[in-house]
Formats: C-alpha cells, sequence, structure tokens
C-alpha cells in the first residue's frame, strides 16, 4: 500500500492501484481500458465519501497527522503575496520550527506566523518536527510586537504535537516563553486570526493561538495533550490511544459543539492533501472573511473583546 494512504483507506488504494495498472496497459496502445478505468474511479469517488462520513476521532488525529498534509509554507506560497520571512529571536539563534515574516494576504499587509513540520527525514530532523523551543517563540514574539507597532493584523498556523521537550529548550526557558507568548498575544491591540492547520498539541499550540477570531481545518485536531500521551497518563499503555481520542473531544467538530473554535475550514473529499491550491483558497477566503469581521471594530477594543471571549470559556450549568 502507498505510503500516501492510511490503514483506514486501504480499500481505497487498492482501488487506485487498480485504476493505475488498467492505465498502464492502456499507454501501451494494445488494449483499451477507458470504461472499466471510469468505472472504478467513480467506484473510488464513492467509497472515499463513504469512508469519510464516518471517520472517528483516531482516524481524524491520523489524517491531522498526514505525512503529505499541507504545512505553514506549503500554505504561504500559495495565499501570500511578496512574503519576507523573519529569523532570529535577537537573543539566541533561530528556531526552523517556526516560520514568519511579513506580507500582503489579499489586501492586507499581515505578519504571519506558523509551526512547520519536514517532509523528509532530513528536514524533519532540522525543524525538530515542528516542535518549537524558546527562540522559536521568542521570534514569534518579535514579529508579532513589530505587527502591533506597525498596526498589521497577525495571522498564526498551529499545526505542532507540541514544545520541544528536550533538555537544553528547558534550560532556555521553555516555558517562560510560551507564557510571554500567550501574554503578549493577550494585550496587542491589532487584530489576530490562527488557524489549526493540523496537529494542535499543548502549550506549544496555545502559544500562537490567543487571538480573535481561531479556524480549524476539517480534519486536524487540537487537545491539551496527544492521545498517546492521554492513555500513558490513564491505562499506562499508548496503545490505548484510539480510546483515548474518543474521549478527548479533540476534532473540530466536537471543538464547534462546545464553543472553543469559531469556523470550520473544508477540506477537499479525502483531506486537504488532496488538493493544495484548493484548500490554500479555501483558507485564505476564510482569514480575509474573518479579517473583514475584525476591521469593522476600527482597531479599537481587540483586548477587551477578547478577554470576554476567553473567559467565556469553560462556562457550564450546574445540574440539580
Amino acid at each position: 500500500m502507498s505510503r500516501d494512504f492510511l490503514e483506514f483507506e486501504k480499500p481505497i488504494a487498492e482501488l487506485q492501484e487498480k485504476i493505475a495498472e488498467l492505465q498502464r496497459v492502456s499507454a501501451s496502445g494494445e488494449l483499451s481500458f477507458d470504461r472499466e478505468i471510469n468505472m472504478l474511479k467513480t467506484r473510488s469517488m464513492d467509497l472515499t465519501r463513504e469512508i469519510f462520513s464516518r471517520l472517528d476521532a483516531w482516524q481524524i488525529t491520523q489524517l491531522a497527522r498526514h505525512p503529505m498534509r499541507p504545512y505553514t509554507l506549503d500554505y504561504i506560497e500559495r495565499i501570500m503575496d511578496d512574503f519576507q520571512e523573519l529569523h532570529g529571536d535577537r537573543m539566541y539563534s533561530d528556531d526552523p520550527a517556526i516560520v514568519s515574516g511579513l506580507g500582503f494576504l489579499g489586501e492586507y499587509r499581515v505578519a504571519i506566523i506558523g509551526h512547520q513540520k519536514g517532509r523528509d527525514t532530513r528536514e524533519r530532523a532540522y525543524r525538530h518536527f515542528g516542535m518549537s523551543r524558546p527562540e522559536g517563540y521568542r521570534k514569534a514574539q518579535r514579529v508579532m510586537e513589530l505587527a502591533a507597532r506597525f498596526g498589521l493584523p497577525i495571522v498564526t498556523f498551529i499545526d505542532t504535537p507540541g514544545a520541544y521537550p528536550g533538555v537544553g529548550a528547558e534550560e532556555r526557558g521553555q516555558s517562560q516563553a510560551i507564557a510571554r507568548s500567550i501574554e503578549l498575544m493577550s494585550v496587542l491591540e491589532t487584530p489576530i486570526v490562527s488557524t489549526v492547520i493540523g496537529e494542535g498539541g499543548s502549550g506549544g499550540a496555545l502559544a500562537i493561538g490567543v487571538s480573535d477570531r481561531l479556524l480549524m481545518m476539517e480534519y486536524a485536531t487540537y487537545s491539551v495533550i496527544s492521545p498517546e500521551g492521554c492513555a500513558s497518563i490513564l491505562w499506562k499503555s499508548s496503545e490505548k490511544a484510539a480510546s483515548a481520542a474518543a474521549q478527548m473531544n479533540t476534532t473540530s467538530s466536537d471543538l464547534m459543539k462546545l464553543g472553543l473554535i469559531d469556523e470550520i475550514v473544508p477540506e477537499p473529499l479525502g483531506g486537504a492533501h488532496q488538493d493544495y491550491d484548493s484548500i490554500a483558497q479555501t483558507l485564505k477566503s476564510a482569514i480575509l472573511k474573518a479579517l473583514d469581521s475584525l476591521r469593522q471594530d476600527d482597531g479599537q477594543g481587540y483586548t477587551q473583546k477578547r478577554y470576554a471571549r476567553l473567559m467565556g470559556y469553560g462556562v457550564f450549568e450546574r445540574g440539580k
């Protein structure tokens, strides 16, 4: 089975292999299987719709981590104009796990910040698998302050298993860097739109996720801990990850019901990795819509409304 297909997509992969085989034979010119190929393509589409209409939380978690899922730089390439990346925290070094810079998103000049994972082994090691170190969050803070100084909206893309857990990161103040990012985003008088584009994990995600509008891709996840981590705590075994995922309410539909996100960004059939250009334009439209809505505030009262929004989380009614 191709590495581009997950385990629950195995029936789809088998159909795709049959289609590819018939296409190879047809290309030789000896026989034509156009009719059979079209029938199999129709069956593949129907089967994909059927499978994706009943995904469970663990399967969605696997999609959020899909190795071919578009990352921050994939979106920047497709939705930003004149993007200029900014490097370094002016204190220690640059952290490639976080990409930040300035550019145009439609008519808006914006600051953009996002986690960046890697495609191959070398890039994954270089990007720390999307897990930022303190210098990454301090770089993000520097760009946020620059944006606020010039009245630029801030757009963030969340896609990380969590903050980097190494000794060096802890020695350089990992928890302080995350806390400072959360504090800073809470008080900036400029609009902030965040989108969970893949895996939103723990404080590493929240550090660039305090916002006025929180969007979430259809097959993304957002939680305080990974299903494997939760299972290890509750059942002393990461093999119970699927059971943990089912109880954690990490999917976009779960979080929308709880009122923790503002909008679900629909993905192409089969997931965002099926069509980078299409999902990029869909996401761009959703972000621009959010910015248009926030612009009506005329640059006033962002912090008060952000505070009220955050304090509204977790409201419950006492049972009789």
